[in-house]
């Protein structure tokens, strides 16, 4: 079996950790947990680095630091993970869903445009699979000035994927965050993190993950907070997952090529732009014809798929009217592929010779 998806972690992570059982340490975050910020700051570029236990509470604790709250709105992509509109909805503000790029699946800025009312508190753009916006994520901040919003950055795709301007995603708004769950190119398990330059948000996202204290292990409380603390455990994985980073990146983006080049001749599958040269791919999407049968006969032969993020405005959860023509086509033709990073070039050749079987076949 090709599974879509699974975590790696090898006998570095297992090293690590005994080592750090064998110190006594009591598990709760401390040295370790300041040392995989560092890597997450120095890597991205970025002042402050602040983990916490999951990707959803880094989003939502950055609205809360940047000063949304309740009867706000928030622009957000109709496709995306549905953590991105949960963690606003978390803090009683109300997501707005705009229609994303076909080239992309990133935020469409006129959509965006068209959405915001005098209640827009912010507009919270999704790097899709390490993807940017055909308008440049430039045009975003501008039009977020004009209008006096927040840009906020949900990345949780995208560590090790940078904007044609030299700054990595996540880090050119007022804050960004990434997840580190299972699927992630690196994962601590579950785990979050927000990176920002601003000295500001920096602090009171900190007092806000760690009960509001004044200060680390007092019990001097200067603001309300909450208990999103990581833990050592993960930092000890997520210090020897950063180390691996880099040669990851490099090998996702040689995934996809190969899926590239091994399907140009199939014209029932499209890619996505991508732009190699400085974005890292996640998952290997494409839009698919036939998608169900498809996905069946891969399972068949043995090899995983997982379909892409159907709009979520027409998802029970939400359940809010609007047609959105590509959000709608993803949940129709949106399909992920394997995409582990450990995948052999032999495992990549039989995926997509199995895929050209199949439509070499016809629709018999």
């Amino acid at each position: 079996m090709i599974p879509q998806m699974e975590p790696w972690f090898g006998s570095e992570e297992k090293i690590a950790l005994g080592k750090y059982m064998d110190e006594g340490g009591w598990l709760t975050e401390f040295r370790n947990t300041a040392e995989f910020e560092q890597r997450i700051a120095d890597y991205t570029g970025s002042r402050h680095c602040i983990v916490v236990n999951n990707g959803t509470i880094s989003l939502t604790l950055m609205a809360i630091a940047a000063g949304i709250t309740v009867g706000d709105e928030v622009i957000v992509p109709n496709f995306t993970m549905i953590a991105t509109p949960n963690s606003i909805k978390m803090i009683g503000a109300e997501p707005v869903f705009v229609d994303v790029e076909r080239e992309t699946l990133c935020m469409d800025i006129e959509a965006a445009r068209m959405a915001i009312t005098p209640k827009t508190k912010a507009i919270f753009i999704v790097t899709a699979n390490g993807r940017y916006p055909k308008a440049g994520i430039e045009a975003f901040q501008k039009l977020c000035d004009e209008k006096g919003l927040i840009l906020l950055e949900d990345s949780a795709q995208s560590l090790g994927s940078f904007y044609p301007n030299g700054k990595h995603q996540g880090a050119f708004g007022l804050a960004g965050s990434f997840s580190f769950s299972a699927p992630k190119v690196i994962s601590t398990g579950q785990g979050g993190a927000i990176i920002t330059n601003d000295d500001q948000m920096a602090f009171k996202i900190r007092r806000l993950k760690d009960f509001g204290r004044s200060g680390g292990g007092n019990d001097i409380h200067a603001t309300i907070g909450y208990n999103f603390k990581f833990t050592e455990m993960q930092a000890v994985i997520g210090n020897e997952q950063m180390k691996k980073l880099p040669w990851r990146v490099e090998r996702k983006k040689e995934i996809l090529s190969l899926y590239q080049e091994l399907l140009s001749g199939v014209k029932d599958v499209s890619f996505f732009d991508q732009n190699l040269s400085i974005t890292t791919p996640w998952f290997i999407d494409m839009f698919v014809e036939r998608r169900g049968e498809l996905q069946q006969y891969l399972k068949d032969n043995m090899i995983g798929t997982r379909i892409m993020y159907p709009p979520i405005n027409k998802q029970e959860a939400y359940n809010i009217p609007g047609e959105h023509p590509v959000s709608n086509m993803v949940g129709e033709k949106g399909l992920w592929f394997p995409s582990a990073v450990q995948l052999t070039n032999a495992q990549i050749e039989r995926v997509c010779d199995t895929i050209i079987k199949f439509y070499s076949k016809g629709s018999n």
